[in-house]
């Protein structure tokens, strides 16, 4: 039962969390060069789409996860506490810093208005800090210290 859950969750993060860190990646880019009209509003669109609908997807991953960590009885090791806390602040930064931002941007664009440089320059920080949170999370679920995989 352990490796069909560590395979789910595996499953999950690659499905679930690769397409949003791809289609964040591109946002600001697209939302700079889309010009208010229905090719570039609607790119930048999709692009958001795809970041809200695969983030709800997403939630599959942590529950995935604490089901196999607690199959596999290591539900306090110390590197698995602090995946849990960087998945929780990739899932902050993404909520409440990443989405609302591009949704912004996107009414701006809706509303024939060009976006600011600035405001495509911050969401491609905190962007960049969600990713960097999640390359952490998966760094430590392959090192994992103390892992009895003998790597």
């Amino acid at each position: 039962m352990t490796k069909i859950l560590l395979s789910l969750h595996v499953l999950a993060a690659i499905v679930a969390i690769g397409p949003v860190t791809v289609a964040a990646s591109m946002f600001p880019p697209a939302a700079r060069r889309a010009a208010p009209d229905a090719a570039g509003v609607g790119t930048v669109a999709l692009l958001h789409r795809v970041c809200r609908v695969y983030a709800g997807v997403g939630l599959s991953v942590p529950v995935l996860g604490f089901a196999t960590a607690a199959a596999m009885g290591v539900l306090g090791s110390g590197w698995l506490v602090t995946s849990i806390a960087l998945t929780a602040a990739a899932a902050g930064v993404l909520a409440a810093f990443v989405l609302p931002r591009q949704e912004e941007l996107l009414g701006q664009l809706k509303g024939e208005q060009a976006v600011d440089r600035g405001s495509t320059a911050q969401l491609a920080m905190f962007t960049g800090m969600f990713n960097l949170l999640w390359a952490t999370v998966t760094v430590l679920m392959i090192v994992r210290p103390g892992s009895t995989t003998g790597a």
